[in-house]
């Protein structure tokens, strides 16, 4: 895409104006490091060909850990009218509410030291990760029904923690649209024998301490104290909401095609269509499977570290969704509308004083947890007002790739890039070598620049810095 196309409005903040089919501008956050990053592959044109569908509002925004993705890039965030807006799978995503959940724990940096690699090798044997790999926890047809309809109340209900655990999730941990009646019996199998399961890709389970708090009150409201140990657990709805996004995508091109698009990867139904309604109960359904299922991978770390420290407690910070769609009360134009945000590798970043956060939050605004690559560092931010005026209430959900898996396998060993964990004193254990090197932290922009730009744009305020101590991977 052409660089001339960019325009910069002001610190961090570019522009590319409408022009063709497009209905709105796209708004970019980045620096202008981040903004290279982003003119080497599609993410911009995806943002562009966002800016063209039905009903959207403001503008497409493209936030800085943007990259390329399926339709939408990831990073990428657009909300659309409920009457004559639409809804995309391809805005979603095939891992429905990939998300990250934060466990603040008793434990302090001098606890796990010298341990690391046993905690390592434990955690890895008591969770099951890993392209294809089964679950521990068998449940039944009629068992998935219930968790699609109940979340994490469920795998609470059945002794997997305690409802606590859920009341600090978005969204209290479950989706009340979701209706199972929606979801292929393809589905139904493929997500059978995976909850309780990591998977693989992006996805991991790590042990951190707390490096540095940048803003003492807030931190304390999270309960975050320097050198204290927190767990964080990255996963989403695995082959379940991956099946359900390919039913859809199926069902809509079908029904409406893709001539009207700039891209066939957009494919989409009207909001309010059967198929777009019915679409987002089953997105729901999706949704309360992660949710469900991180609960019970929190269960898991709990059992697992027991072994090493008897008294050993675990608390959730807060469970976030990053692959969603969300109906939202929102300012349009100097009037408040409901509208359908679609939040794509993109965190919610409400702040203080809004009714959907726990009354313990609603002081702060809500946390929000920005990972880093395997092996450096991971934030804590909060919630802004700001964030609701500038980007609908988003801001970065990692790192984001610049390069890709493919490159990765070409370019680097997995015995480097265990040698370089091990030398930083982090203990990883993986279910393959290949694993390693497509997460190595190479392959990724630097956190600390895209956590850097969300705070000063004030879309996300920095709280703490983690550091990684042991890391279990699939």
């Amino acid at each position: 895409m052409a660089k001339e196309k960019i325009n910069k409005i002001s610190e961090n903040v570019y522009e590319i104006g409408k022009e063709g089919k497009m209905i709105v501008p796209v708004r970019i956050y980045a620096s202008e490091e981040l903004l290279k990053d982003m003119e080497k592959d599609q993410c911009l044109q995806q943002g562009m060909n966002v800016a063209m569908l039905p009903g959207i509002q403001k503008y497409s925004i493209v936030l800085p850990d943007a990259h390329q993705g399926y339709g939408f890039s990831i990073g990428g965030v657009a909300a659309f009218d409920l009457e004559n807006g639409i809804i995309s799978p391809g805005g979603i995503g095939f891992d429905i509410n990939c998300s990250i959940r934060l466990l603040r724990t008793n434990l302090t940096k001098k606890d796990i030291q010298g341990k690391e690699k046993d905690i390592s090798k434990e955690l890895y044997k008591a969770i099951p990760s890993g392209v294809g790999k089964g679950t521990k926890v068998k449940i039944t047809k009629e068992e998935l029904k219930e968790i699609m309809k109940e979340g994490a109340k469920w795998a609470v209900d059945k002794g997997y923690g305690n409802k606590e655990d859920y009341e600090f999730s978005e969204e209290s941990g479950c989706m009340k649209e979701a209706d199972p009646s929606c979801v292929s019996d393809t589905a139904i199998s493929r997500g059978i024998n995976q909850l309780g399961s990591i998977g693989a890709g992006n996805h991991f389970l790590e042990l951190q301490y707390v490096e540095k708090i940048f803003d003492k009150e807030t931190a304390e409201i999270f309960g975050l104290e320097k050198d204290g140990i927190v767990i964080m657990i990255h996963c989403g709805s695995r082959g379940f909401g991956h099946q359900i996004a390919s039913d859809y995508m199926k069902l809509m091109e079908d029904e409406y095609g893709f001539a009207n698009l700039p891209d066939r990867q957009l494919i989409c139904a009207p909001i309010n269509s059967k198929l777009g309604k019915e679409y987002y109960k089953a997105m729901c359904a999706a949704a309360n499977f992660a949710f469900c299922n991180k609960q019970v991978l929190t269960h898991l770390t709990r059992e697992a570290l027991k072994k090493f420290f008897p008294d050993f407690k675990a608390e959730v910070v807060y469970d976030i969704c990053h692959n969603i769609g969300k109906f939202e009360e929102h300012n349009i134009n100097g009037k408040k509308k409901m509208v359908l945000v679609h939040r794509k590798g993109a965190t919610r970043s409400y702040g203080p004083g809004k009714k959907e956060l726990p009354k313990k939050y609603q002081i702060t605004g809500q946390p929000i947890i920005i990972p880093g690559s395997m092996g450096t560092a991971s934030y804590v931010l909060v919630g802004t007002k700001k964030a609701e005026e500038l980007s609908f209430a988003s801001t970065a959900h990692g790192a984001g790739r610049m390069m890709s898996r493919n490159e990765a396998m070409r370019r680097f060993k997995s015995e480097k890039v265990r040698e370089d964990m091990e030398k930083n004193n982090i203990a990883v254990t993986a279910g393959s070598w290949k694993s390693l090197v497509e997460e190595a932290s190479q392959v990724y922009k630097n956190v600390d620049d895209v956590v850097k730009v969300s705070d000063e744009l004030g879309i996300g305020n920095i709280v703490a810095r983690m550091r990684p101590m042991a890391v279990i991977k699939g």
